[in-house]
């Protein structure tokens, strides 16, 4: 018997802290991420406009040798101007397209959206936003005019094209 009141002040003893610690409050969650501030929607961009970002992603596409389709829209989506560079492989048209849009219509950078895909993060993917390289903001005056999108290439590829034809308007 004494062996036995032995081992239970042992037992009470060894496991009493952590039954106390059970009991304790969970320490509260971390505060949720701050969302990414967007620039605000402005007045689309002319045609004069398109021309001048299209030109500027062309020449920066043809200084690498690389055959590419080049869309530019409106903030809304809007198709403005699509270029197809000769030697542009065909479904590159609907791709360069619908990263245009996916850039206006979210106001981002498609590659937001395929550094959250690489992340873990599939929310991008159920949105119908492209997550792949390639779509950009066009800024003017610190609001959306536009955005531009770029296929034919590796994702990297698109992108650098549709950044310089971004920033023709700069």
């Amino acid at each position: 018997m004494t062996q036995r009141l032995a081992l239970a002040a042992v037992a009470v003893v060894t496991f009493w802290p952590m039954a106390a610690g059970a009991r304790q409050t969970p320490p509260a969650p971390p505060p949720a991420p701050t969302p990414i501030p967007h620039p605000p929607y402005g007045q689309p961009l002319t045609l004069a406009q398109a021309k001048k970002v299209a030109a500027a992603a062309e020449a920066e596409a043809l200084a690498n040798g690389w055959p590419m389709v080049i869309t530019i829209v409106e903030p809304n989506g809007a198709e403005v101007l699509t270029l197809k560079m000769d030697g542009a492989q065909y479904g590159s048209g609907d791709v360069a397209e619908g990263k245009a849009r996916s850039a206006a219509r979210f106001r981002r950078p498609t590659k937001e959206f395929q550094d959250a895909v690489k992340s873990g993060n599939l929310n991008s993917v159920f949105t119908g936003a492209l997550a792949i390289e390639g779509g950009e903001l066009i800024i003017i005056d610190g609001k959306i005019a536009g955005a531009i999108g770029v296929s034919g290439g590796v994702a990297a590829q698109d992108g650098q094209v549709a950044r310089a034809g971004a920033a023709a308007l700069k």
